[in-house]
């Protein structure tokens, strides 16, 4: 496990985790999307899975820092690979609220 905080505005890139991921969101407001999928946007009690092998990104949004538990689903398997990274234009596109 690992307890992250992202200033303002700070995502990380697209990425593999070999044994997936599973976000607990902590504080602020962030984000959290698998390939292929609609963005999640994340508050504070919020959990976010990653299947194993499967990419994705996650992070802060612009105006708040965010923070997270990040926990590896199957600790046995420990491989990580680092993508691209989504676009400025698409990351300004992003709100933060969350749709009902």
């Amino acid at each position: 496990m690992h307890y992250v905080i992202f200033d303002n505005g700070v995502i990380n890139n697209w990425h593999i985790h070999e044994g997936g991921q599973i976000l607990i969101a902590t504080d602020g407001i962030g984000y959290h999307q698998i390939e292929g999928q609609p963005v999640e946007i994340l508050h504070p009690g919020d959990v976010a899975y990653c299947p194993p092998g499967v990419m994705h990104w996650h992070g802060g949004s612009a105006d708040t820092q965010f923070a997270h538990i990040a926990v590896n689903a199957n600790p046995e398997l420990t491989g990580l690979t680092w993508l691209g990274r989504i676009s400025e234009e698409e990351y300004a596109m992003l709100n933060t609220t969350k749709e009902k």
